[in-house]
């Protein structure tokens, strides 16, 4: 059993890190800023803090050491650094949660495409950098500061039921409400991993000997025309694509950039298969559309066949209720029936 601590672990690919580590018996802490509730009861610690605050840090970590860190909240090249100086001689081993953002957009990206080991350092917050100068300058920091071993995941866009980006979940609500999707490169493949697979990998990282940057993404690649057709097969309804606009999809600025994973697969990590892991969360999101509420794809013609039903349906409540009136007279009082030749016809 290690002692694991991680910054950030309540929602997403987080939540399943610490799912995995606590299915392994290990004994973790989830440091966040209490916003977010989680769902691990008494099968956590917890602690409270300020990611950006390192006198808070340091009282937090007074007198405590872990086996394992995961950051999943370094954004910049000052959060990177406040990490050095608190975990110093407090962890045999520190996991930061980076991106394929690091890298200048290309296909088959390799670890050493990027060189955090001699990128020259900026100092800043957050709200300073972009968030890929952010992740370059956090990974800088690390990998020529640290006085510990460290890791940095580069991930792609992470996918998922429980995105709260909605990134993905945008191109199914776009084709389904027949609203435009703005893209440039239509054919521009990607990579992503499930954010399951994410937590996986995390944790995976934690108990292997591994040390420096890797790539983490399923197998294979994934073009924007393959994520449309699939939605516009399962929902019956033509995308609207256009090259300008202002439906911007989310993917614009990562078409035609992929990572490679075969350093993580050399060292025997089984990644999923991209295109069935897109497909099952494309899936998710139709079917959730379906289910919640009639479809805007429906809702037209549901509704004008609907009345047409209702209106016949009425229509013969009343032809059958007159048919039984008039036999009701006709027995009674010996009037001509339908059939007779002196009957209106009705």
């Amino acid at each position: 059993m290690k002692k694991v601590l991680v910054l950030g672990g309540t929602r997403f690919f987080g939540k399943h890190l610490v799912e995995v580590l606590l299915q392994a018996g290990h004994e973790v802490t989830i440091a966040t800023r209490g916003v977010t509730e989680d769902s691990f009861g008494s099968a956590v610690k917890r602690l409270i803090v300020d990611r950006e605050d390192e006198r808070l840090l340091e009282e937090h970590f007074e007198g405590k050491s872990y086996d394992i860190v995961y950051d999943n909240l370094c954004y910049s090249s000052n959060a990177a650094k406040i990490i050095c100086e608190v975990l110093k001689g407090k962890t045999k081993k520190y996991i930061m949660t980076s991106s394929m953002a690091v890298y200048e957009p290309a296909l088959g990206l390799l670890e050493e495409n990027f060189n955090p080991y001699e990128y020259t350092i900026t100092y800043g917050g957050r709200n300073d950098f972009n968030y890929s100068e952010g992740k370059r300058l956090a990974e800088a920091v690390l990998f020529q500061h640290a006085t510990f071993p460290v890791v940095a995941v580069r991930f792609p866009v992470v996918i998922g039921e429980n995105d709260y980006t909605k990134r993905l979940q945008f191109y199914v609500e776009h084709v389904v409400k027949q609203e435009s999707i703005v893209v440039d490169h239509v054919d521009g493949e990607l990579s992503f991993i499930h954010e399951k697979e994410a937590g996986q990998f995390l944790a995976w990282c934690g108990m292997e000997n591994i040390e420096g940057p890797i790539n983490a993404c399923s197998n294979g690649v994934v073009s924007t025309r393959e994520v449309i057709r699939f939605i516009e097969e399962n929902t019956g309804i033509k995308a609207l694509i256009q090259e300008v606009g202002d439906n911007i999809a989310p993917y614009n600025g990562v078409i035609n950039c992929t990572l490679h994973n075969g350093k993580a697969r050399e060292l025997e990590f089984p990644f999923r298969e991209l295109k069935l892991e897109t497909e099952k969360v494309l899936r998710y999101y139709i079917n959730t559309m379906k289910s919640s509420r009639i479809p805007r794809w429906q809702s037209g013609g549901f509704w004008r066949i609907s009345t047409i039903l209702i209106l016949h349906y009425q229509i013969y409540l009343i032809r059958t209720t007159n048919v039984f009136v008039i036999e009701l007279l006709v027995n009674t009082f010996h009037l001509p029936g339908p059939s007779s030749p002196y009957a209106t016809s009705w």
